[in-house]
């Protein structure tokens, strides 16, 4: 069985362009979200998606230059760009990454791999049907069947935009788990959209500097220990690029 996790990734940010190479304590942050996938026991590759863009050139470049596994695919429908890689690739099982969360733990991806390829029923596993970590560490994990037939059914662009909602909006036709921290942090926002969120993440990994691997818990401890910074970046709504796209597709369907 092969694991493979799939970075989706461009330079091109409404919110804040070119973000994925933006230098976070002397290092691009695609860089940090690298070191910390590579260290998961699960994952037989990590794949960096972009698309055929002309922007996303320097990307890819950067990819090359370090050994980094690229593919590149559609820009808008997504979905199409993770069914192709994962076919490219020869993936049984998918983890699906979003190159702005820099601080994902490789030991809640590896929690999240072993429950479902140890349910031989499970289609998908994720902690973000019914949310309890921070946002950006979110973790989603599923079967290749899965993602074929999500390619194959989905036809609204949200489902098309985001990967994996034909998937876990049709609990009647996926098996679907969803797994909870035993505490609620629910609130800490570890996701890079905005400048003020790159200052968060650089202070959290000047405070690591000695600890790549540093644990979310230790993470989320620093930060209510640190209502200066963790007040930065307080206030934005969770998910709120699938939450615009909904927004945008009921205005566009009217």
């Amino acid at each position: 069985m092969k694991i493979v996790g799939i970075v989706q990734a461009r330079m091109g940010s409404a919110r804040r362009s070119g973000k994925v190479l933006a230098k976070i304590c002397g290092k691009p942050m695609l860089e940090h979200l690298l070191t910390r996938l590579n260290a998961s026991e699960k994952l037989h590759g990590v794949i960096v998606a972009t698309t055929f863009e002309s922007n996303d050139d320097t990307l890819v470049q950067w990819c090359i230059a370090n050994d980094v596994e690229v593919f590149r695919g559609s820009g808008d429908n997504v979905l199409s760009r993770f069914y192709h890689c994962a076919l490219t690739y020869d993936a049984d099982v998918i983890v699906r990454i979003t190159a702005d969360d820099p601080l994902k733990d490789p030991r809640v991806i590896d929690y999240a791999v072993n429950t479902l390829i140890n349910n031989e029923d499970l289609d998908y596993v994720s902690n973000t049907i019914d949310v309890s970590y921070p946002e950006g560490i979110d973790v989603e994990v599923f079967r290749f069947s899965a993602l074929e037939r999500a390619y194959k059914g989905a036809v609204k662009q949200s489902d098309l935009e985001h990967v994996t909602p034909y998937i876990w909006s049709n609990p009647d036709s996926f098996n679907l788990l969803n797994f909870c921290a035993k505490d609620d942090n629910s609130d800490i926002r570890l996701t890079v959209d905005y400048e003020v969120d790159l200052q968060v993440v650089e202070a959290i990994l000047y405070n690591f500097k000695d600890n790549p691997l540093v644990s979310y818990q230790d993470i989320v401890a620093f930060l209510r220990g640190s209502a200066n910074i963790a007040s930065i970046n307080s206030g934005i709504l969770r998910n709120e690029g699938y939450a615009k796209s909904i927004i945008d597709k009921d205005e566009n369907e009217r």
